[in-house]
């Protein structure tokens, strides 16, 4: 029999399985952000759109969801199949861009 741990979040729900608290903060960071596709979320957490928009409806309040998936819907840059070839990683402008 496999055990599955469950991190609890701060209102006492179940986090996505095998993510700590932090992974969660940093997959909401990520899907909050423009440039970050859901296939970086994916390669880095294993969690697909569907899942992200899961996590994302448990994790926030419901006016917020609704304003991220308002956001999202109207993004191509999410999908980066979608992207335009001009649209690079994201890099913050205080950073080396070596």
């Amino acid at each position: 029999m496999q055990t599955v741990s469950l991190v609890a979040t701060a209102h006492n729900k179940p986090a996505a399985p095998g993510l700590s608290a932090a992974d969660v903060s940093r997959v909401i960071e990520m899907a909050w952000e423009d440039r970050t596709p859901f296939e970086a979320i994916q390669a880095q957490f294993g969690l697909s759109e569907s899942a992200v928009v899961r996590l994302m409806r448990r994790e926030m309040k419901a006016s917020s969801f609704k304003m991220w998936r308002k956001r999202m819907s109207a993004r191509t840059t999410k999908h980066a199949a979608l992207r335009d070839a001009s649209v690079k990683r994201h890099r913050a402008t205080h950073t080396r861009q070596a």
